[in-house]
């Protein structure tokens, strides 16, 4: 503002000081003097300056009156003109205020609202701009500047909060100082450039809003909606008897979804597999119990109506022999049971196989009997497995016993370990009969036992090899069984190197 002041009354005391202007177009006559040719030199160089500026520019003579103005339509001296686009200081506003439409005023509303109810009332300014309808400027600072020197002021404006600043430049001509440049400008153009940025910042919130409901709408429909259908069918999954009943829908979308849904829908299928399991366990171990409970009973119920001690004491012997049975039923059943509660439970360790298997055979040709020969055939270097030792020991235990059961006098049970690309296989092989084929796939089911022929067929529980396959697979392991082509059956235990 004090550099177009200063430009406006150098240009306008360098045109004085050179002895006059030349007449307006259409005008004859002898010069004038420099402050008769004031007004329209000021006139002339503001019509010039229209649109350059950003400030109000005005002229004034040695007396305060108004010679130019930069917002005036016509600015001859004397004559009222009408002002057009100007807000209460005079400055030149936008034809269009962002304040006047709907969009505005919507968003406005919660803040007029709250400076309504917590803002403490403030006085109001003047009205009007601080020189508007005066002919003759007498402000301090025009004073100042018409005394020669550099004159400003601070003025609030009425009406739109804003403030409106002066500075007065002093026109010299022939030593003397001839009138005065005002320069005003006011922050109205700051406030509308504020009102803009609200509206958009406005605009900006409704299409977040938007953006946010679209969103909302998605989730809902693609995640939410999914995921109270899981919750309901998880509810209906299991009766108030707590059997499994239904299942998971909607596992075809390839979506998190439905990779939860695939997810839950294997696990209700692990654990039907599970409970039929568990049932069919259940169903197996009674009937199990159920011949030598009947075999007792039968015998204590024909005891006390026989006198002969011969007959007697066979059927104490019947009851013994059933009783000791349902013994070791008990303590396979019991064993099996813990080997599925707490197998997980025991913390694996490295097993070196040859040391483990090496102590096992060596076990069992100190305390067998004469006539089965164990061999053992193990690599120079170690397989390392990660299990419990006890573990394994009672898995290759009880293929040895199962073994040597079916070994003939003379016969030989070779125990040998060999090792794969990421796994370590162990076969125990014998010399026996073999199993018969239709029998291959039961040999490791609960409770089968098929042993033709044998005295101690009565001795066996049929759950060794069933331990011994659960054992194996808790470990993430294989068990087979085939017979040999020379005779005999072949177990085969594969376990994955640690």
């Amino acid at each position: 503002m004090v550099q177009q002041g200063r430009l406006l009354a150098a240009a306008l005391a360098s045109a004085g000081g050179a002895g006059g202007s030349p007449a307006v177009d259409g005008e004859a006559g002898a010069p004038e003097s420099a402050d008769d040719l004031l007004p329209q030199r000021a006139q002339a160089v503001i019509t010039a300056l229209r649109g350059r500026q950003q400030a109000r520019l005005r002229v004034v003579d040695a007396d305060g009156h108004l010679l130019a103005d930069s917002n005036r339509v016509d600015s001859v001296v004397g004559r009222q003109s009408s002002v057009v686009g100007q807000d209460s200081s005079g400055e030149q506003r936008p034809a269009t205020d962002d304040r006047s439409t709907w969009l505005y005023a919507i968003g406005a509303l919660p803040f007029r609202v709250y400076r309504f109810l917590a803002e403490t009332p403030q006085p109001t300014p003047d009205g009007a701009e601080f020189y508007s309808g005066q002919s003759v400027l007498r402000g301090a600072e025009i004073a100042a500047a018409l005394g020669g020197r550099y004159g400003a002021a601070t003025r609030i404006s009425g009406g739109q909060r804003s403030v409106t600043l002066y500075t007065a430049i002093p026109i010299r001509s022939e030593h003397r100082v001839s009138g005065a440049v005002l320069v005003s400008q006011s922050t109205y153009g700051i406030l509308q450039a504020l009102y803009a940025v609200r509206l958009d910042v406005f605009k900006v919130m409704l299409a977040s809003v938007a953006v946010a409901a679209v969103l909302s709408l998605l989730v809902s429909t693609t995640i939410a909606r999914p995921l109270r259908r899981l919750r309901g069918e998880a509810l209906a999954l299991v009766d108030r008897r707590g059997r499994l009943q239904g299942g998971f829908r909607g596992a075809a979308s390839r979506d998190e979804i439905g990779d939860l849904t695939r997810a839950l829908e294997q696990l209700v299928a692990r654990l039907r597999d599970h409970m039929s399991l568990v049932e069919s366990y259940a169903s197996e171990v009674s009937h199990e119990f159920k011949n030598p409970l009947a075999s007792i009973r039968t015998a204590t119920e024909l005891l006390p109506g026989v006198d002969d001690p011969d007959q007697r004491r066979r059927f104490l012997q019947i009851v013994q022999r059933d009783v000791a049975r349902m013994e070791r039923l008990l303590a396979g059943v019991r064993e099996i049971s813990r080997i599925d509660a707490r197998l997980d439970d025991d913390e694996p360790q490295a097993v070196d196989l040859a040391t483990l298997l090496e102590s096992i055979v060596e076990g069992y040709r100190l305390r067998m009997r004469l006539g089965v020969t164990f061999e053992l055939a193990r690599p120079d270097a170690g397989l390392v497995v990660r299990a419990v030792p006890d573990r394994l020991t009672q898995v290759f235990e009880n293929l040895l016993d199962n073994a040597l059961s079916f070994s003939p006098n003379g016969g030989t049970v070779r125990v040998a370990l060999h090792a794969e690309p990421q796994a370590a296989l162990i076969t125990v092989t014998d010399q026996g009969p073999g199993v018969p084929a239709e029998h291959l796939e039961k040999i490791f089911a609960r409770f089968f036992s098929y042993r033709p022929g044998s005295p101690s067929a009565n001795g066996h529980a049929g759950l060794g090899l069933p331990i011994a396959k659960a054992i194996v697979e808790r470990y993430g392991g294989t068990i087979e069984a085939a017979n040999r082509a020379e005779g005999g059956a072949w177990f085969a235990v594969r376990l994955p190197l640690g």
